[in-house]
């Protein structure tokens, strides 16, 4: 018993040295952790200031940087900074969730198809071909341009504030799970082969056994890269949404639709635009970066090259 925890703890050792010597995902991740931590703390910030990020103040509209507010005011005088650390939660919110929620999706479908094959991997692999060949961003906006009062939904959920939140993390779930299945399609084909998935299946356990005990741990290393890589996709794809005015709708700020406000005020004030898209720039960059460090470092394959 003691053996493999010593060389569980090993092999979690070399990973984390592997992913400390990729310089740039380890400043992404610092970035990422700190971005978090601060567009949790608006609330605290918004007290610490004293404003309200929805009081409209027509008298202190396009107000300058100040001790007051650091990064301005917006049309309606509303803090620039106190908004864009909301905006942050929500953008980072839909990213993260979205991500996760379609991460769930592939790996349960490229985990049925890999395992059993046969007609069920054809019909699977046919569909996610079906999917991939839908052309993303014309279908993301028709889906989120339906009106749901036309679907059978509740009209208390159809009219709730957070319902274009829901959505977005909805429908980019429901066609971003194709990456996670064809990967977890291709590990579960080649684990399915293994010598400890037959002694499991000469002992009589369930396919639900084997999948879940036997062959899931064995693909975190994809699902967590792919999951890493999509989130920054996903915060890219809820911005392009609401920059259209059909993502995250107010009074719910977003990046996106803070972006969307400022576009009509570019040349009056350019700061407004500026702020939410180096925000998105800085945060997408940051995720594929760590993506790609979390690759090498959970790859046994990977050299041990600085970056």
């Amino acid at each position: 018993m003691i053996a493999p925890t010593q060389q569980g703890m090993s092999v979690w050792a070399l990973t984390w040295r592997r992913f400390l010597k990729h310089r740039l995902a380890v400043v992404s991740g610092c970035i990422l952790i700190a971005m978090a931590l601060c567009v949790l703390a608006a609330p605290v910030v918004e007290a610490i200031f004293g404003v309200n990020a929805e009081a409209v103040d027509l008298f202190n509209r396009f107000q300058p940087s100040s001790l007051a507010h650091p990064l301005g005011t917006d049309e309606l005088g509303r803090d620039t900074f106190v908004r864009l650390l909301y905006g942050g939660q929500i953008s980072l919110f839909v990213g993260l969730t979205a991500a996760l929620a379609a991460a769930v999706i592939g790996t349960v479908i490229g985990l049925l198809s890999g395992y059993y094959g046969g007609r069920l991997d054809a019909f699977l692999m046919r569909f996610t071909d079906g999917v991939i060949s839908l052309p993303l961003l014309p279908l993301l906006i028709v889906l989120a341009a339906l009106d749901l009062g036309k679907l059978g939904l509740p009209e208390s959920l159809t009219t709730s504030e957070n319902i274009s939140l829901f959505r977005i993390v909805a429908i980019v779930a429901l066609v971003g799970w194709t990456t996670v299945a064809r990967l977890v399609r291709g590990t579960a084909l080649a684990l399915r082969e293994r010598e400890f998935v037959r002694a499991a299946e000469a002992q009589g356990a369930s396919g639900f056994r084997i999948m879940s005990v036997h062959i899931l741990p064995n693909l975190a290393s994809p699902i967590i890269v792919a999951t890493t890589l999509s989130a920054g996709n996903v915060i890219l794809l809820e911005s392009v949404l609401s920059f259209l005015g059909l993502g995250i709708q107010p009074p719910i700020p977003s990046w996106g639709n803070l972006l969307t406000n400022a576009q009509e005020l570019i040349f009056e004030t350019p700061s407004l635009a500026f702020y939410p898209g180096v925000l998105i720039f800085i945060t997408v960059i940051a995720f594929n970066f760590l993506g790609d460090g979390l690759q090498d470092a959970l790859d046994p394959r990977a050299t041990e090259r600085p970056r």
